[in-house]
């Protein structure tokens, strides 16, 4: 090849290339926050390109109660304030006239609310099908046929946000074949992602034994993070708790870590679980509060029947906290072999479980070693390297 030649295609290739080096990215980052997955996923999302996806211009939506919470190091992070609430009609009427505005090249959803008129190029992020696979009709306050309307609904959002995407970012390979088994997406437009745990950047100045008395947490004790949907399997980790009492005795407590919510108050005014001895229900905490009750606990339990990843488990392992775990989903696929698994359909294998960990410290060595490995390859820089490469490859075009 002459060099005039290898001039002109180096040209060209430099010119194509900036093409979608240089692009002005929307974010919808309305859910940030902490205290549930998909907002815990956009504060990760953001941290990561204010510090390593600085190549592109952002705009980033956000709400006027979170919009304070976001606070950019760098000019191209421009905030925009949207109060418009998820999943209602505003979101359906009128995002997609403020997305138009800002001339973006295309945005992010980092949910499948994704507006039904919204025409223009989007990447979304489907972090599971929990409610295909396990739908919550008893947590309506309203009438059986409203729920069905509003299942309707959320199939048809869903059905848009994975059709009509440029491409799909899934938090696990688990999450990417159940959305091609159940809505029959190809996997090519797909692209797996793990999050890393965000609980690692996060400084405490809280006092332990403050925390511990805030909680009235009195003894050695077993942690669960999580919701008590009906998929997290909170009953059966109780008649778990029931059986280990028995025959473990009253050493350790067992701390349910959770907002309160319709299915909470159920199991606390349950006549089968409600008075379980030693349990310990924090309701709603501070981050502050979350990674001092990570650090102290002696096990972490994830009883989950299904997970489009788990990051209360990667907490506790970045905790240095030996992990037992459903072996259900996604969950062997995240945690590897950091983590002690149990059928989470029986009581009993999950109290020998927590029982076996406890009772032998070279296991609890092992399961930290491998946990240690494991985060090697599970970082903040990695998961926004890896979908700033999405962004380009798939935004551009």
């Amino acid at each position: 090849m002459s060099g005039e030649k290898y001039f002109c295609l180096k040209i060209l290739f430099i010119f194509y290339y900036s093409l979608f080096i240089f692009m002005r990215i929307g974010i919808d980052a309305r859910m940030l926050g902490n205290g549930f997955g998909i907002g815990r996923y956009v504060e990760q999302l953001l941290y990561g390109l204010d510090r390593y996806g600085t190549a592109h211009d952002y705009v980033v939506f956000l709400r006027s109660d979170n919009i304070e919470k976001f606070s950019p190091h760098h000019a191209d992070m421009q905030k925009v304030e949207v109060d418009i609430p998820w999943y209602g009609w505003e979101e359906q009427i009128k995002l997609t006239s403020i997305l138009y505005k800002h001339q973006v090249d295309f945005v992010h959803v980092p949910h499948w609310n994704v507006p039904l008129n919204y025409q223009k190029k989007f990447i979304v992020t489907i972090h599971d099908l929990i409610m295909y696979h396990y739908p919550r009709p008893e947590a309506s306050s309203r009438n059986v046929l409203v729920h069905k309307i509003k299942d309707i609904a959320h199939r048809r959002v869903v059905s848009h946000a994975v059709n009509a995407s440029s491409h799909i970012i899934t938090t696990s390979h688990f999450t990417s074949q159940d959305i091609h088994d159940t809505l029959g997406v190809d996997m090519d437009k797909m692209t797996a992602i793990y999050q890393a745990p965000f609980i690692e950047l996060l400084k405490t100045h809280e006092d332990e034994h403050l925390v511990l008395s805030k909680y009235g947490i009195q003894k050695k004790y077993i942690l669960y993070v999580g919701a008590c949907y009906p998929h997290k399997n909170v009953e059966t980790l109780l008649r778990a708790w029931q059986i280990f009492c028995e025959t473990q005795g009253a050493e350790y407590e067992l701390v349910l870590v959770g907002t309160k919510n319709y299915f909470y108050d159920r199991l606390c005014s349950s006549e089968t679980y409600g008075d379980t001895p030693h349990v310990i229900y924090t309701g709603h905490v501070s981050d502050d509060e979350l990674k001092m009750l990570y650090a102290q606990t002696q096990l972490y339990v994830f009883p989950s029947l299904y997970e489009g990843y788990g990051l209360p488990p990667l907490e506790a392992i970045a905790s240095h906290v030996p992990v037992v775990s459903s072996h259900a989903s996604c969950l062997p696929e995240v945690l590897g072999e950091a983590a002690l698994y149990f059928d989470p359909g029986s009581p009993e294998h999950i109290a020998q479980t927590i029982a076996q960990v406890l009772g032998d410290r070279d296991l609890q060595m092992k399961l930290l070693q491998n946990g240690r490995e494991l985060l090697r390859h599970i970082s903040h820089e990695r998961f926004v390297r890896e979908t700033i490469q999405v962004y380009e490859k798939y935004g551009s075009v």
